[in-house]
């Protein structure tokens, strides 16, 4: 029985690997520990409210993370996970350029905030590219049909 655990336990250790040496799952760690940056870099601020976006942002992207990681994606065909991912990327890039360009903006004198919102700046860029690639892996997998052209139907 202890076999079993370690030998799953050790299943999932590979599958982190090979899954973050992925376009995919380099992206998605990436806006993880962007994410957490930001959360540090608005909590250490003196106006704290920012930290909503970091957390929430984070926590979808751990998530989806786990989802694609462990291929639950494809056991779970209810929920149209790439619409959801780029749904999700799409709102986080929003969400991202638009308080942080707030803390840049009026953030004199607060350190942190500047930095939390440079840090978004960036984290909004990575969330873009992130919805791209989506974008264009669903316009790829996108099947289209050839409509009838044919009169005498």
């Amino acid at each position: 029985m202890a076999d079993t655990t370690a030998s799953t336990g050790a299943n999932v250790l590979e599958k982190l690997k090979l899954y973050v040496k992925t376009q995919k799952g380099f992206i998605l760690g990436s806006e993880i520990i962007l994410s957490l940056i930001i959360l540090i870099c608005y909590g250490a601020s003196q106006s704290g409210g920012y930290t909503a976006v970091a957390i929430c942002e984070m926590v979808f992207a751990m998530i989806f993370f786990a989802v694609f990681m462990m291929e639950l994606d494809k056991a779970f065909v209810v929920v149209n996970w790439m619409w959801s991912d780029l749904i999700r990327a799409a709102i986080g890039c929003a969400l991202y350029l638009i308080t942080s360009l707030i803390c840049v903006i009026g953030g004199s004198g607060d350190g942190a905030r500047i930095a939390g919102g440079v840090f978004g700046l960036i984290a909004g860029v990575l969330f873009a590219y992130d919805t791209y690639t989506i974008f264009l892996t669903l316009k790829a997998t996108r099947q289209h049909t050839a409509a009838s052209t044919d009169d005498r139907v």
